[in-house]
């Protein structure tokens, strides 16, 4: 049990809650658009479990292989020489042979929900796994991290549905500027061990000031896209409850940490972000079943 708690420390189980909701959102969506009376309750219950498996195993590998990966570097910063590997708490050849279980798990998974997801698969690795070899060449790592993140709700829509559409893609380029703006803000306590050892990030590169700036010109283009989707998705209005949830969680996070105070950082990261996702996701999808059943 306790390698178990181990393992979900090693890959921060709990930071699901970022992206797991908006795969909710894209996996109802394919459901009220496309797929809801052309199946039996049994095949899609078995798409979500499905998908729920994607989801658990492609974040599983990127974040075991973000650490195995940077194992040195956390080694020799003091706020994360505590992590599993650098701290001799998982072997480092354990964590790539989890990595390669949670590889193997995923593609299999999407085999079983369609083609186009199978295909894919090796493209929605890569990406999450090139994420972690970023920070040491582009100042747009955090971007990259958005993108990773994002394929949640395109994803879970491709799993129901088999095809691409506007609506999920905008939920995606919403989560690639909202999870990019709080990784600029998550990356402020390491801005001197950054410039230290010539890693690249926005707040090693343009300092704490312009960086929170930058950060809100992110979580503004977020606010913007899923407001569109609104109007583009002709949703039901209780979708505009989540809506002022998720940008209120957005203006309070960017409101609370400031160039000389940081002590905020994990608030602004964890809890501000956790109810944004699930709040916002759960009046989503709510506003979604509502259409779909009265």
């Amino acid at each position: 049990m306790s390698q178990v708690k181990n393992y979900l420390s090693l890959i921060k189980f709990s930071h699901t809650i970022f992206a797991m909701p908006f795969a909710l959102i894209g996996f109802v969506l394919g459901l009220r658009d496309h797929f809801i009376h052309q199946t039996t309750v049994n095949q899609v219950w078995l798409k979500f479990i499905l998908v729920l498996v994607c989801m658990t195993t492609a974040r599983s590998t990127a974040m075991a292989f973000n650490r195995y990966l940077d194992r040195h570097f956390d080694k020799l910063n003091p706020r994360t020489a505590i992590r599993e590997i650098p701290a001799g708490i998982i072997k480092a050849e354990k964590a790539l042979v989890f990595i390669s279980i949670n590889m193997a798990i995923f593609i299999t998974a999407t085999f079983f929900i369609n083609s186009i997801c199978f295909y894919l698969s090796p493209v929605a690795l890569f990406v999450i796994l090139f994420y972690s070899y970023t920070k040491r060449f582009t100042y747009l790592c955090h971007l990259v991290l958005g993108i990773g993140l994002s394929l949640a709700p395109i994803g879970a829509y491709l799993a129901v549905t088999g095809s691409f559409a506007i609506l999920p893609l905008l939920f995606s380029f919403a989560v690639i500027f909202w999870v990019s703006g709080f990784d600029i803000i998550y990356a402020l306590q390491d801005i001197d061990f950054d410039q230290s050892q010539s890693l690249y990030s926005i707040p090693s590169q343009w300092g704490l000031k312009q960086s929170l700036s930058i950060s809100r010109v992110l979580h503004f283009l977020s606010a913007s896209l899923v407001i569109a989707a609104y109007f583009v998705g002709e949703f039901h209005y209780l979708y505009l409850l989540g809506l002022l949830i998720f940008i209120g969680m957005l203006i309070y996070q960017q409101s609370i940490v400031k160039p000389y105070d940081l002590s905020k950082v994990n608030l602004a990261f964890m809890t501000a972000n956790g109810i944004a996702s699930i709040v916002f996701s759960v009046f989503v999808i709510g506003a979604m079943l509502i259409q779909m059943y009265l």
